[in-house]
């Protein structure tokens, strides 16, 4: 009877591993859907935003330029809960409109961002290849070493 408790205790740890080892968290970076939190707004047109005045929570500086920020309609409502979730608390906060951020903001930030990759992948593409070309030469080197001219 003790064996059979501990294959079923065994059997039961081996069935629920797989669906623990499923349970992943998704990263949603800025520029996609569904992202929230700070935005930089350079070079972007001035965004819509929700109201007109910076929320403050605990006495923001004037020191300091605004910051934008997108987030769910809960956080902005409950903005005092949530305003440590995104480092704002001492900060003057404008919440961007949501429709703004999709249709403006992602689209621009992600066609950057594309172009900026594909800089970095042709840069890496040309290394490859000078890499190909010395190894090649080097190669060469070796081959004439051992032969009397």
């Amino acid at each position: 009877m003790k064996r059979f408790l501990i294959a079923a205790a065994i059997a039961a740890t081996a069935v629920t591993t797989p669906a623990l080892a499923a349970d992943v968290g998704v990263s949603i970076s800025i520029g996609q859907p569904g992202f929230f939190g700070q935005l930089d707004i350079g070079g972007y047109p001035p965004p819509q935003v929700i109201n007109s005045r910076p929320m403050i929570i605990e006495g923001g500086s004037m020191d300091r330029p605004p910051i934008y920020l997108h987030v769910p309609p809960g956080h902005q409502k409950h903005w005092k809960k949530h305003c440590h979730e995104y480092n704002a608390c001492g900060e003057r906060v404008f919440f961007v409109n949501d429709n703004w951020y999709n249709h403006e903001y992602a689209p621009r930030y992600q066609e950057q961002h594309r172009d900026d990759h594909r800089d970095e992948h042709r840069d890496d593409h040309r290394d490859d290849h000078r890499d190909d070309h010395h190894d090649n030469q080097r190669q060469g080197d070796d081959h004439d070493h051992g032969h009397d001219h």
